[in-house]
């Protein structure tokens, strides 16, 4: 009888619940906040990479800095297109370096939304952003998830606010577009990335390695990233 009473009050509390709600709850979020990069904390959730792995000479760095106006992160490097001499990676090219989420604890739901918006200054390159979701389309026993990349194009030395809606991103597979049908699942995204090329991407967007007397470049400072509906 108690457990028939416990389920009898659950199924009443519900139902008080559900005759409370409103239009607004109804309604899907406006806007969520994935990565502020508010606090120096926020660089020990990103992983970065660059052609190095591989024999090439690109680097990259990630910092927290603070100008007077508030924390932005500072992502910067070297794009090189040169490899180490013998080195025994048989790279066919190089010139590359980005930043990615690691990974979320569980999942990233972006059902709700269907645009991706990044705060960013930038040096007139086009930039890739990633959205990495639960392996689904590749076949068993494969551990790469599933990866769909936009091309990002930021105005040299502006502020600008990035808005990529979902649909844009293509799957790929190792910075390559898939040739088939697929849909992502924005429900089970477990990473996102943002990265730069030396070479490709939208035209007009600069392009080349940086020039042996610049120190760094910096393709990207971000102060957020959301999702918008």
């Amino acid at each position: 009888m108690s457990r028939f009473r416990a389920m009898w009050q659950a199924s009443l509390n519900a139902t008080k619940k559900a005759l409370t709600w409103s239009a607004e709850d109804l309604m899907p979020p406006t806007e969520r906040h994935i990565f502020t990069f508010n606090s120096k904390e926020e660089v020990k959730k990103w992983h970065l990479y660059s052609d190095s792995e591989y024999g090439g000479l690109s680097s990259a760095s990630l910092e927290i800095t603070d100008a007077g106006k508030g924390l932005k992160g500072v992502f910067s490097g070297n794009l090189s297109l040169d490899v180490i001499p013998g080195s025994k990676w048989n790279i066919s090219r190089s010139g590359f370096c980005g930043m990615r989420s690691r990974k979320f604890n569980g999942f990233i739901d972006l059902e709700p939304f269907d645009t991706v918006a990044m705060k960013i200054k930038g040096d007139g390159r086009c930039y890739i952003s990633t959205i990495y979701t639960e392996n689904w389309v590749n076949s068993p026993g494969q551990e790469e998830d599933n990866s769909w990349q936009a091309f990002v194009f930021v105005p040299k030395d502006n502020w600008y606010i990035a808005k990529i809606p979902l649909v844009q991103y293509l799957p790929t597979w190792r910075g390559s577009v898939i040739d088939a049908e697929m849909e992502m699942n924005p429900s089970r995204v477990v990473g996102m990335s943002l990265s730069v090329n030396a070479e490709g991407g939208m035209p007009g967007a600069r392009t080349g390695p940086v020039p042996n007397d610049v120190v760094n470049y910096k393709p990207s400072t971000c102060t957020g990233w959301n999702s918008l509906g």
